[in-house]
């Protein structure tokens, strides 16, 4: 009796020193994960607060709402939040179909070595900071030296723009940029993903005679359909996000350009850096964090319903 009490224990031993290394190996992701992302939520006491910096976070008098209130009078909030979720919108839905025909493409290159170079040049704009892209967006779009103004548009008989005063165009200009930048990555995803498909599938749709056409539309694009959905779901958690250096960076803090290029986390950061107001920065901080989270909860509920399988949670 007493080896066989004994034996449950050693086996526990055995097994806690088999998953220990694996533990071990999780737990700087861990750390990292608590500090960048759960201990700054401390600051959401700072929307709640007039901010004295002499007294400090804990010393300063509640507010309450005062700051809520204050954005959502403001001009300011319909603007930001409209540009955040028409642009997040058109990011998803013009960068997913680039990447998904750039994905398909490339699975078509039958050279493994002119695809794997065709892929190190697509990817090739994601691994640039906003910076560089900030350059060279102005090395095209300077009015004073730019290549359109200065090359391409006297050929072609046309007028100059000057590009970082005129919002007209930027719209595009944003779309255009991070889909350069991204789609790269996305079609790295899908791209793994159109591999993992059993050539089975393939064999069987050319013996019953099925076009190049047909094939993609019935056996690729429908097998892709699970990785669209949680990209889709992530992406909707992202929707009142916005790339800080697109919008920054790219633009150049444009004042004429602000309508449309100004999002939620431009306007944090402006209130903080220009007007260091800490409780309004802190308070569009966490309505967008609050309406991410809900969009997150619905779009995860909304594909449960229809297809449970594809769902995150």
């Amino acid at each position: 009796m007493i080896g066989k009490r004994k034996l449950p224990a050693a086996k526990k031993r055995i097994g806690l020193k088999k998953v220990l290394p694996f533990y071990l190996m999780v737990l700087p992701g861990l750390i990292y994960l608590l500090i960048n992302n759960y201990l700054p939520m401390f600051g959401i006491v700072i929307a709640f607060k007039k901010m004295n910096y002499t007294k400090g976070i804990f010393g300063s008098d509640w507010s309450g709402l005062d700051n809520f209130r204050f954005l959502f009078a403001s001009k300011d909030a319909w603007s930001i939040t409209r540009n955040t979720i028409c642009y997040n919108i058109a990011f998803f839905v013009i960068g997913t179909v680039c990447a998904v025909l750039l994905a398909i493409s490339i699975n078509e290159i039958r050279s493994k070595h002119t695809s794997k170079l065709y892929q190190i040049f697509i990817l090739l704009p994601y691994l640039m900071s906003w910076v560089v892209v900030s350059y060279l967006g102005y090395a095209f779009l300077s009015s004073e030296s730019g290549f359109l103004n200065k090359t391409l548009f006297p050929a072609m008989g046309l007028k100059p723009v000057n590009w970082y005063q005129d919002k007209t165009y930027w719209p595009l200009i944003l779309i255009f940029v991070n889909t350069w930048k991204n789609a790269g990555y996305s079609m790295i995803i899908y791209y793994s993903s159109i591999v993992g498909i059993s050539q089975d599938f393939f064999e069987a749709a050319r013996i019953d005679g099925a076009s190049k056409w047909k094939q993609i539309r019935y056996i690729t694009l429908p097998l892709l359909k699970p990785t669209v959905i949680t990209l889709f779901i992530l992406s909707v958690g992202q929707v009142f996000r916005s790339d800080f250096g697109l919008f920054y960076q790219v633009t150049r803090n444009s004042g004429p350009l602000y309508e449309f290029t100004r999002t939620i986390d431009v306007y944090v950061y402006q209130a903080l850096m220009k007007n260091a107001d800490y409780g309004m920065a802190g308070a569009a901080s966490v309505y967008q964090s609050i309406c991410g989270f809900i969009l997150i909860l619905i779009a995860n509920k909304i594909v449960k319903k229809y297809q449970a399988g594809s769902a995150l949670f």
